[in-house]
């Protein structure tokens, strides 16, 4: 597939990009910064800019394209990442301006330009659990995409009025518009790094719900997505099996969530639902901490 990319160069980006191209995708990054890729163009762009967004939607990926001299090339895909991607990066309005004018553009040029398969990033926050003021738990475990969203800070509210955004451009459009409920994104180098505090001191852990997303499947969610027709509008929860801490379930209920309803799970589920992807999509997680921390 054709795929135009946005928010290539980010430490999402760069790993879904490459497991794009290993696939056999043509990608072409828009960022503020390059990503240093040898199979990869860039076009430097801010996404806020609709005029930008829309020349690019009609750009050429590269100079190869101009040989056939059939004019540019349509995109087969547009996979939408870029974006202010969290808190207490900037202030707090422009967050949030940066998060939902950008997507508003790029779906809207998309959309415009007849692309029918569209997939954008939004957020574990959205549930508003990561970003509280205190201690908030869910209303209830495993939390899957029924669980309510009402967060109260700015980036976690960006994604949520994206969802609604980008579900009344598919009502419009009858196209496939997926977004993707991103957990904590783990790159392959932060096992080694960042689980050994994490298994000392699982507490660290408790806002992103003990769960995470290895950078590496995140890729592979979205190649899954891209090959999945006809689905309309929904929302995927993106996590891998397991906690990210060397605690059971059980343990973890009984010091952090006594009193939320729980359902069935086992003994290390993690708390963040991928089982609605796993159903329609076929996502199969394929890297779990432990495998890089014996």
């Amino acid at each position: 597939m054709r795929i135009l990319f946005t928010g290539g160069s980010g430490k999402a980006g760069r790993h879904v990009v490459s497991y794009l191209i290993n696939n056999g995708h043509r990608v072409l990054n828009v960022d503020r910064v390059p990503l240093d890729h040898p199979d990869v163009d860039n076009r430097l762009a801010d996404i806020t800019d609709a005029g930008q967004m829309f020349d690019i939607m009609a750009s050429y990926a590269g100079f190869d394209e101009m040989e056939p001299g059939n004019g540019v090339p349509k995109f087969d895909a547009v996979v939408h990442f870029a974006a202010v991607p969290r808190l207490l990066m900037t202030s707090d309005n422009e967050c949030y301006r940066v998060n939902t004018i950008g997507t508003y553009n790029v779906i809207d040029a998309a959309v415009k330009f007849g692309v029918k398969k569209i997939i954008f990033a939004s957020s574990e926050t959205t549930y508003g659990i990561c970003f509280a003021d205190g201690d908030r738990k869910p209303e209830y475990l495993p939390i899957d995409e029924n669980h309510p969203v009402i967060p109260e800070d700015s980036y976690a509210m960006s994604k949520v009025a994206n969802e609604v955004s980008a579900r009344s451009f598919q009502r419009r459009s009858g196209y496939d518009i997926y977004g993707l409920r991103i957990n904590n994104v783990i790159e392959p180098h932060e096992y080694k790094e960042n689980f050994p505090e994490y298994i000392a001191n699982p507490s660290v852990r408790r806002r992103n719900i003990f769960a995470y997303i290895d950078a590496r499947d995140l890729g592979q969610m979205v190649q899954q997505c891209l090959v999945t027709d006809g689905l309309g509008f929904e929302i995927f929860n993106v996590s891998n099996d397991d906690h990210s801490v060397d605690k059971t379930t059980k343990e973890l209920i009984a010091e952090y969530y006594q009193g939320v309803p729980v359902g069935d799970m086992d003994e290390n589920e993690t708390f963040y639902s991928n089982a609605k992807a796993k159903t329609l999509l076929g996502f199969k997680p394929e890297h779990n901490w432990r495998m890089y921390m014996r």
